[in-house]
């Protein structure tokens, strides 16, 4: 069993950063996925796939995977830098670009 420690990505939906602090620890598959006979969906015999741990800090995270003897790799995105803008800056006179529709 291999996992993986990552922080999420917020979803297309959200406009705010809700369920993107926390840090998840996630296994990877060990077995390829093979298409049910009957209905055709995949399906594989390794259930450590469906487990998803949440976690409040990295630290918390990688000390857990430590303790239970997992091996784990840490996924970090570089953390991004939001310009605070206002609604008046989009009629400023000294834009850069001409605002019209």
């Amino acid at each position: 069993m291999f996992a993986k420690i990552y922080r999420p990505s917020r979803t297309a939906m959200q406009s705010g950063q809700a369920k993107s602090r926390l840090w998840v620890l996630e296994f990877k598959s060990s077995m390829a996925k093979s298409p049910d006979p009957l209905m055709g969906w995949n399906s594989s015999g390794d259930t450590s796939t469906q487990v998803r741990l949440q976690f409040d800090s990295k630290d918390q995270a990688v000390a857990y995977a430590k303790k239970q003897g997992i091996p784990f790799r840490v996924m970090d995105k570089p953390a991004t830098q939001r310009k605070p803008k206002t609604y008046a800056s989009n009629f400023s006179a000294d834009r850069k670009e001409p605002w019209s529709h």
